[in-house]
């Protein structure tokens, strides 16, 4: 009976690479400050319905907060690109420019087997 049963949860390779530890970082960042952001202006909004004395000052908080949120996911933005400059992307040729390199390679070898016929380097002295 215990042969037939399913696991838990089951391990799948990820689809995306994850991302690089100082990008996640202000990832996370901008996320928390953008949650605060939108429950300070629930409350602004809140508190100006209830026609509360707290409300001008929630407001005020609130446009100071949308203006950091704003910073923080452009940070994000700004942190991934510097990461892809400095560290690069690493990338495999498509199918198309592996097989157009395979071409020229056995284009250049049939050429050096024509051309084997005289002394032997003088095809690479001529490349």
């Amino acid at each position: 009976m215990d042969g037939g049963r399913r696991p838990l949860w089951q391990e799948e390779v990820a689809v995306r690479r994850r991302m690089a530890d100082p990008v996640r970082t202000a990832a996370v960042r901008a996320v928390i400050i953008v949650a605060v952001t939108l429950i300070e202006a629930m409350v602004a909004f809140l508190c100006t319905l209830a026609g509360s004395w707290y409300a001008f000052p929630a407001v005020l908080t609130t446009v100071a907060s949308t203006i950091v949120a704003t910073w923080a996911v452009l940070d994000v933005w700004v942190t991934r690109q510097v990461w892809i400059q400095r560290h690069g992307v690493r990338s495999e040729p498509s199918s198309t420019a592996r097989e157009l390199r395979r071409e020229r390679r056995q284009a250049r070898r049939r050429e050096r087997r024509r051309g084997a016929g005289g002394p032997a380097g003088t095809d690479r002295a001529a490349a």
